[in-house]
């Protein structure tokens, strides 16, 4: 975990030594949109979107795990309810 942070220390310090070092404004084209900004907008929009991509697969498989917790919380109320209830504690 701790190598991880590492790695992503270094590497956002990379991605800003970049954009410091090229401040200036790029033409991006797509289609027939264009628009003029600077390169460190381009490169958080891009890792925006790329964080984003990443999510999205996971997406599925955390509401089925929510939908399962669900039923069987549900299973283990009825099955409570459904047992008598334990004898009162004997005192001496």
């Amino acid at each position: 975990m701790r190598l991880v942070l590492i790695v992503l220390v270094v590497l956002m310090g990379v991605v800003a030594m970049f954009a410091i070092q090229n401040p200036g404004i790029v033409k991006v084209n797509l289609f027939n949109y264009y628009a003029e900004t600077s390169i460190l907008v381009l490169i958080v929009a891009a890792f925006g979107g790329g964080v984003i991509v990443g999510f999205l697969p996971g997406i599925p498989a955390s509401m089925r795990r929510k939908r399962r917790i669900r039923e069987l919380e549900s299973d283990l109320a009825a099955h409570r309810k459904s047992e008598p209830p334990p004898p009162p504690p004997v005192t001496p």
